[in-house]
């Protein structure tokens, strides 16, 4: 079995809430198949105010799958 085949298999999500004054942010990672995204949605007031969405590179999902952390996935999603 190959190491693209291995990722080809692979599923996971991830959501994380941060809550602000005001508002929160939505931090999401979703991953089928090997293929992926990482998502930004802002909400203030209750209101989605926008999204900003970006797929995962293929030593993304690698680090991802070993559990490992990868510092600044989420700094280039600006809204």
């Amino acid at each position: 079995m190959t190491n693209s085949h291995r990722l080809h298999k692979f599923h996971y999500k991830n959501t994380e809430e941060k809550h602000q004054t005001g508002g929160k942010i939505v931090r999401k990672v979703s991953i089928k198949n090997g293929k992926g995204y990482k998502s930004i949605s802002k909400y203030h007031r209750k209101k989605h105010v926008g999204t900003v969405r970006k797929t995962l590179k293929s030593s993304e999902i690698r680090m991802i799958k070993l559990g490992q952390f990868i510092p600044g996935l989420f700094t280039p999603l600006r809204i």
